[in-house]
Formats: C-alpha cells, sequence, structure tokens
C-alpha cells in the first residue's frame, strides 16, 4: 500500500483527488495540507511514502515546502500538481528535488500510475509539459565540465536522458549495475548536479540544441 500525502490551498482538489486515489487498490490518503508550512509538518510526523504537491499555495508555497522537505525528509518523494502556466514553479521545484510533475487534469488512472511509479525510484513527467520546460531553458550554455566525461560516462548520460533505470543501463552496457551507480554518482559530482532528474533535462536540452533542423524539402 503506498501511503500518500496530499498539498494543496482548494478544498474541493483536495477532496477529488482523495476519492480518486482512495479508489485503488493499492492506494491510500493518509493526510491532507492546505499550504506548504503545514505540508512540512505533516509529512514529518505522518512519513508518508510520497507527497502530491501543489505549487502555488499561500503561508508557503510547493517550491518552498519541496525544498524543506529535501532537507528534513529527503527519502520521501515528491510528485509536484502543476498548470501549463507553472514553469517557473516546476524548474524551482525540480532543483530542489521534485521526482516529476504532472497536470491537475490528468485522468485518474494516469494520475495513479505516476504515483507507482515515483514510489519506485522513476520520474514521472506529464504529457506536454517536459518540452514546454525544455523551450523556455533554451538559453542555457553548454557546461564545460561536459567535456570532462569519459565516454563511458557520456553514454550512461545519454541513457539517462532515454530515461533508463540503473538496471536497464547496465544490460545495454553489459556492466554491473554498481558500475552504473559509480558512473551516475561521478556525471552528478562533474557536472555539479543533484539528481539524475537533472541530468536527463540537461542531456535532452542539450541533444534538442545539437540536433540539426530537418530540410525544408526532398534533396
Amino acid at each position: 500500500m503506498i501511503r500518500v500525502l496530499l498539498v494543496d490551498d482548494q478544498s474541493i482538489v483536495r477532496e477529488g483527488l482523495s476519492s480518486l486515489l482512495t479508489a485503488k487498490p493499492d492506494l491510500t490518503v493518509v493526510g491532507e495540507a492546505e499550504n506548504g508550512k503545514i505540508a512540512v509538518e505533516q509529512a514529518l510526523a505522518l512519513q508518508p511514502d510520497m507527497i502530491l504537491m501543489d505549487l502555488r499555495m499561500p503561508v508557503m508555497d510547493g517550491v518552498a515546502a519541496t525544498q524543506a522537505l529535501k532537507e528534513k525528509a529527503p527519502h520521501i518523494p515528491i510528485l509536484v500538481l502543476t498548470t501549463f502556466d507553472d514553469e517557473d514553479y516546476v524548474r524551482q521545484a525540480m532543483v530542489y528535488g521534485a521526482k516529476g510533475y504532472l497536470l491537475k487534469d490528468t485522468p485518474s488512472e494516469e494520475l495513479a500510475e505516476a504515483i507507482r511509479a515515483v514510489h519506485k525510484g522513476y520520474t514521472h513527467f506529464g504529457p506536454g509539459l517536459f518540452e514546454k520546460m525544455m523551450a523556455a531553458t533554451l538559453t542555457v550554455a553548454r557546461p564545460p565540465e561536459l567535456e570532462e566525461l569519459t565516454p563511458r560516462e557520456q553514454e550512461v548520460l545519454a541513457l539517462i536522458a532515454a530515461g533508463q533505470s540503473n538496471r536497464e543501463i547496465a544490460q545495454a552496457l553489459f556492466i554491473s549495475e554498481r558500475t552504473v551507480k559509480n558512473h551516475v554518482n561521478s556525471i552528478l559530482k562533474r557536472l555539479n548536479l543533484r539528481d539524475r532528474t537533472q541530468a536527463a533535462i540537461l542531456a535532452t536540452h542539450l541533444h534538442q540544441r545539437q540536433t540539426p533542423a530537418p530540410p525544408n524539402g526532398p534533396a
């Protein structure tokens, strides 16, 4: 059973989410919070398996709450709830360790699958949100530290960007999961990144910048 803490400033949204989630046999809602301050208190007291975090809230917003929880309870994964005009909030939340984000109007089954995926350690990007956030960061420069990565680390980084787990990367490169983990830690340290989500965003962005535009017509 995955124990979820719901965080949203609108009671009707919390009620709707609670109804959707409790209808799933493997999900249960253990608490609710209407702002980030209460969310932090509830998370520390209830120790949920994961948190669904709204971003725009009074008293303390979701970004500040995510930052606080990653310092006080880094073992609790956070999945951000957002709308299409929240790119800045989303980017900040991801920097502070949120494991994914999705739209508030996501169908119930997709929401449940996202919760299960994040609970297992995967990241989750709602449809269209990843592209929208990437389009807003086109001015990001290519880090010079990228050139310091070994060829193997560059391969691992590319597979991280493709969304593969450590096990899948190990199988693809015919190396052990422990070796993959060592490569990932080295990549994060060299590029000064917090986690593999940031690495995936960076690698995907750089790939998009380097990919030439398709020709206007047949050659």
